[in-house]
């Protein structure tokens, strides 16, 4: 078992700090990315416990030059046949393009010299890369070198590379860099290194600018001091060099090239993070020079080609990085969205830059090609406003603050009961079957399927100076556990009308506390979404008002939010059954009789309608002792509208066409009618089909008739579905003073013809009645 000293300082020294009075890193600035190598290929492959095949290596430098490296350090050739062949590879084969230079590494041998320069015979663009190591601790103990012998190695191996680029420049045309390494720099002592680097460039003999410089690469092969010393032996020898923050010192010490790999792999520790540094001077708002637009993407690949994982939380790749679970920072993150949203809206009018400021995110993941799908993750730690922000990405829905923390209850029930974290689908799920949104999957035990709201003035005001109220009148079709039922009422508003109709209908006493909407997305496709509270109904508005309990519903454009909150509020509560196995007398009510019919015929009828069968009901019954059975019900609403039996008519349709005359706004119909069961060809215009039909029947009749009231739905869906009409015509005959009305259904696949089948059955009746009274 291991066991740490208490005084480490017995066994291990400390570093010995630079004394250096100019430096100037602390004061600098980033203000441009440095030139990057990657060393994938080489010290990166070389890490790994199984190395990549060749078809990793070029899976791993096409992505590499993808991704706009100009630098790439290939292999280590002399090493083994399967990297000098690699590099023969990318040669023969055109594959590295004419703006990137590919770097071999050798050490400062010989023989490996050569077989180094046979593998890139024929490229364009080359940078040979030595090494010898300088620290005392291998000068003195892996090669027992003195410090002349360590320079002359050195400057002996450099005169060699010289003479064999010179010789392949010659034959091959290639132009060369070079660059030299002094393994182990920050363990050297910094004159030895300033040294020995004075040296090899004496001995290059043709360092220049631009393409001509020679290269001085200083690495922190073991990191043994903090960042700021490591800055320090930069800015002291001026030149270059490569962990996180030491390059970045480092480039502010004097550093121009940086050597290292995509997500920080390489022999134990690994080598620094290119994708780090280059991500962090682009929220610097520097231009890296690297594409990292698809991450993924290039994490896909390197791990594949590597065999290992990228760590959760490493920066900027890890699954976990963007991600918030705590409430509060989940929070900050929900209202930074907001607020930038508003901001960016003034900045683009302004015409001004739309800066990125996000509370937890120095950077905007959609720039790397992720989504914000895992910026906001939910567990039991989690609060409301987190799960407010994925309701509102996920469906669009804005819920008020009060609605955040009533659902909020809902999601850590469930993460503390199944102890786990809350995936985005669980969130939504849990949101749609607690409120009851987003469609028939959805339903509870009440669905509101149709409804129509209607406004009337009020009764006159007893003060002149008061203004007339309207009263707002809804007539709906609500699926109860099952059941079609027809309800009715009236109130100040939509929702007090329904509140009133659900009390009236099916004994449930709820009362509004808070109403709330807004609009989700813009211009024609805009929708409405809606808010509500709903409280049990009191006597006391006061003590209503404040308890604690209430039922949140939600709905989305034409949909009537109470639907939601009711259904919450009944639970499992019993509901008046609607009796349709027993047999109407004339004290039914209007909508007992519309349960029926909507029940058995699927037809909506409406509010006057109800009415006006409700009399014929009733005569019916005058010699049954008030006594009608469900099914003499149906029979007689099917025999008098002629709905679905065969019902003599006067005026039946035959056929039609529609068309355009010149005058705009016109709508032209020639028909052919069984008229009293006499074929004739009419035609007639008006502003729409009804209008010009009844144009046409004016030719045929004595008085005029005109629409009262017009309404349609569908019966079925998909290829089944069907249209119904409803009319309520008027009858007038010239020199008699009574009007008559009467009601007309139509039915067909074509809404048009259902209209116009439904002007012709009540223009049949109303007409039947005048003349039965003439």
């Amino acid at each position: 078992m291991g066991c740490m000293l208490i005084d480490p300082s017995q066994k291990y020294q400390p570093y010995i700090p630079l004394q250096f009075n100019e430096r100037k890193w602390p004061t600098k600035t980033f203000k441009q990315a440095p030139i990057w190598l990657s060393t994938d290929l080489r010290d990166g492959n070389q890490a790994l416990a199984n190395p990549m095949t060749a078809d990793q290596k070029l899976t791993f430098f096409r992505l590499l030059v993808k991704c706009g490296f100009k630098e790439i350090e290939i292999a280590y050739p002399a090493a083994s046949d399967t990297d000098f062949n690699f590099v023969r590879y990318l040669v023969e084969s055109n594959e590295v393009p004419d703006d990137v230079w590919i770097q071999v590494l050798t050490p400062a041998r010989e023989d490996l010299i050569r077989r180094t320069f046979d593998s890139i015979a024929g490229a364009k663009r080359v940078i040979i890369h030595m090494y010898n190591a300088t620290c005392a601790l291998f000068r003195d103990v892996v090669f027992r070198n003195s410090k002349e012998q360590t320079i002359d190695l050195a400057v002996s191996h450099t005169k060699i590379v010289r003479d064999l680029s010179d010789k392949y420049t010659a034959s091959h045309g290639t132009m060369f860099r070079y660059e030299y390494s002094p393994e182990t720099f920050s363990q050297t002592e910094v004159d030895f290194s300033v040294a020995i680097c004075d040296a090899v460039k004496a001995a290059w003999g043709k360092a220049g600018t631009g393409d001509n410089r020679i290269i001085f690469n200083l690495p922190a092969t073991v990191e043994v001091a903090p960042p700021n010393h490591y800055a320090d032996q930069v800015c002291y020898v001026s030149l270059k060099s490569t962990g996180i923050a030491a390059a970045e010192l480092a480039v502010l010490g004097g550093a121009d090239r940086i050597e290292g790999c995509l997500f920080g792999n390489g022999e134990r520790t690994g080598n620094v993070d290119i994708v780090n540094l280059a991500l962090n001077l682009y929220t610097q708002g520097i231009p890296p020079n690297l594409d990292f637009s698809d991450l993924q993407g290039v994490i896909d690949v390197v791990t594949q080609c590597n065999d290992l994982p990228i760590h959760p939380r490493h920066p900027y790749a890890g699954e976990l990085v963007f991600t918030a679970f705590s409430g509060s920072h989940q929070d900050a993150i929900k209202k930074g969205f907001e607020d930038q949203k508003r901001r960016h809206a003034r900045n683009s009018a302004n015409g001004e830059p739309q800066i990125w400021s996000m509370p937890y995110l120095p950077i905007d993941p959609a720039d790397l090609g992720c989504t914000y799908e895992a910026v906001i993750r939910v567990n039991s730690q989690s609060g409301k406003g987190g799960v407010a922000y994925l309701i509102k990405q996920h469906l669009d829905l804005d819920l008020p603050r009060k609605m955040q923390i009533a659902f909020y209850q809902v999601v850590q029930a469930i993460a503390d009961r199944e102890a786990r974290e809350m995936t985005v689908e669980d969130i939504t799920t849990a949101f749609r079957n607690t409120y009851h949104f987003g469609g028939s999957k959805h339903e509870g035990r009440l669905a509101l399927k149709s409804f129509n709201i209607t406004t009337e003035p009020s009764a006159e005001p007893s003060n002149e100076d008061e203004t007339r109220d309207e009263r707002r009148y809804f007539d709906g079709t609500i699926k109860v556990d099952g059941v079609l039922r027809i309800v009715r009422g009236d109130g100040n508003g939509p929702i007090s009308a329904l509140l009133d109709a659900l009390r009236t209908h099916l004994d449930i006493h709820l009362t509004l506390r808070e109403y709330s909407e807004h609009t989700i997305g813009d211009g024609e496709s805009a929708k409405a979404a809606s808010y509500i509270e709903l409280v049990a109904a009191s006597d006391n508005i006061k003590e209503a008002r404040g308890t604690s309990q209430s039922w949140w519903g939600v709905g989305v454009d034409s949909d009537i939010t109470a639907s939601g909150a009711v259904n919450s509020a009944i639970g499992d509560r019993i509901l008046p059954e609607l009796k349709l196995n027993v047999g109407f007398n004339p004290t039914s009510g209007q909508a007992d009789i519309a349960d029926a019919i909507v029940n058995s015929l699927g037809l909506q009828l409406p509010r006057r309608f109800q009415a006006s069968f409700f009399e014929v009901v009733q005569r019916a019954t005058l010699n049954s002792a008030g006594q009608i059975s469900y099914d003499s019900l149906i029979q007689l609403f099917k025999e008098t509208y002629g709905y679905e039996v065969p019902h003599p008519s006067r005026f039946e349709l035959v056929w039609f066409n529609l068309e355009k005359p010149t005058e705009a706004g016109r709508l032209r119909i020639t028909a052919e009618l069984l008229i009293d069961n006499e074929a004739r060809q009419v035609t007639g215009e008006g502003n729409g089909p009804l209008s010009a039909l009844l144009a046409a029947l004016h030719s045929q009749i004595n008085g005029t008739l005109s629409i009262r009231e017009y309404s349609e739905h569908s019966i079925g869906e998909g290829a089944e579905v069907t249209a119904v009409s409803f009319v309520e015509l008027v009858y007038e005959v010239g020199g008699k003073s009574k009007k008559m009305t009467a009601w007309g259904v139509g039915h067909d696949s074509d809404i048009a013809a259902s209209g116009l089948k439904a002007v012709l059955s009540a223009a049949s009746s109303s007409i039947d009645m005048v003349e039965g009274t003439a």
